[in-house]
């Protein structure tokens, strides 16, 4: 009976989590969007970049900037990103390896 209490609560407490994500303004974006592609320009990541970025800007009806940002495996893209401001306005085209070294 305890282990069935304590996933109920669990659960619960996990349907809640959304609700204590922050909000976009709603003349979000105001600005210009940038994805970061930790990669050199002119290869396979760069490119699908630039195929994801123009469906992407034309949703949020903004220009989405592609960056590339080639170096060290990736990880100075990924850098950049990390230290970028939470506004929202920097995406980046991730790797699971970025997303493991940068989660953490």
């Amino acid at each position: 009976m305890t282990h069935r209490i304590i996933v109920a609560g669990l659960s619960v407490a996990a349907a809640m989590l959304p609700a204590l994500a922050q909000a976009q303004p709603a003349d979000y974006p105001s600005r210009p969007l940038r994805l970061v592609v930790p990669y050199a320009p002119g290869g396979i990541a760069d490119l699908l970049g630039r195929v994801v970025a123009q469906p992407l800007g034309a949703m949020y009806g903004r220009a989405l900037v592609v960056e590339n940002r080639s170096g060290s495996g990736g990880h100075i893209g990924a850098d950049a990103v990390v230290n970028a401001p939470a506004d929202g306005y920097t995406l980046m085209l991730a790797t699971i390896s970025h997303n493991a070294a940068y989660s953490m």
